[in-house]
């Protein structure tokens, strides 16, 4: 499987690519200034079409080692809920990176399907996706998603709380690797015993110069709680919608959380305490989704009714 970041790195002087994926990542915050690491999807949707086509011509290259023979079916996840607009785009970039064939899943249908659970059986079963620009929260029966919603928030979002939160209570200024890695390592939802602390490097935004300055767990906690807040009433919000039958299912078989988000420490009690509910974590939250895709690719007739298809115009 690849697994790269959709992340790339462009000269703006000569617009050529320098980096795609995981390269492109690592040069975030540390570029000069004529070269700028570009993010071309934003909330789970297109936002810089020519840069998207590139970047996937450039995965797909690199998973076909006959690169000239590479006309592959692909499956590409969207967001719960978007436009035709936004679909159509997602198409036309997939036709122009070279695929034969695109078919569109929403998300949580493929971290469903990725998780293993029983999506065909006329059981409830409720996902909740936190990816990096959205949380996709659903109650999928039968095949079909029968109430969902997107928000966009997701891991994005909570590395931006934290950023926002030190700049304002101790004037830092932080960068979103910098962030990433601190949500990463003591970042939680909900208070768990023997909590670490942890020093965080920034620039002063009073000085200029570099300063180092140590938070607790709970500090991190208290500066994500907008989005984390934010994912739980998604969660409610959705239960309330669901039919009464279903719920029932769901008390029994509980939500499963799928995406980065899900490794966040505590979200899974957090969610636990506000909607007396089990909970558990997918065994591959990170490769959920992407392991559901797959499957549809691999058991194409048995998953073809779960797909988004449309003729190519």
């Amino acid at each position: 499987m690849l697994n790269e970041p959709s992340v790339v790195a462009v000269n703006q002087d000569t617009g050529g690519i320098l980096a795609v994926g995981l390269e492109a990542k690592r040069m975030i915050g540390r570029t000069p200034g004529n070269i700028v690491a570009i993010r071309p999807l934003k909330d789970g949707v297109i936002a810089d079409f020519d840069t998207t086509e590139r970047m996937l011509r450039y995965f797909i290259q690199k998973v076909h080692r006959r690169r000239y023979l590479a006309k592959p079916r692909i499956v590409v996840c969207v967001p719960s809920g978007i436009t035709g607009v936004e679909q159509r785009a997602v198409k036309d970039a997939g036709y122009a990176a070279g695929a034969r064939k695109v078919y569109i899943i929403e998300e949580p249908m493929a971290a469903a399907i990725g998780a293993g659970l029983p999506i065909h059986e006329p059981t409830g079963n409720m996902v909740v996706d936190i990816g990096g620009g959205t949380t996709e929260v659903a109650v999928i029966s039968l095949g079909g998603i029968v109430t969902a919603l997107s928000i966009r928030v997701g891991g994005d979002e909570l590395d931006q709380a934290i950023i926002d939160w030190v700049k304002r209570e101790y004037s830092l200024l932080l960068g979103e690797r910098t962030a990433e890695e601190i949500k990463m390592a003591i970042g939680s939802a909900y208070q768990l015993p023997g909590e670490p602390d942890a020093e965080i490097r920034g620039r002063d935004l009073a000085t200029g110069l570099p300063k180092t300055i140590r938070v607790s767990a709970e500090d991190i906690r208290k500066a994500l709680e907008d989005p984390v807040n934010q994912i739980v009433n998604a969660v409610k919000s959705t239960l309330d919608k669901t039919p009464p039958e279903l719920a029932s299912d769901l008390m029994d078989r509980g939500i499963v959380l799928t995406g980065g988000g899900a490794l966040l420490r505590g979200l899974d009690e957090r969610l636990r305490h506000e909607t007396g509910m089990p909970v558990h974590i997918s065994e591959r939250p990170l490769q959920a989704v992407a392991e559901g895709s797959g499957k549809c690719v691999e058991e194409f007739e048995a998953l073809e009714k779960v797909l988004i298809s449309e003729p190519r115009r």
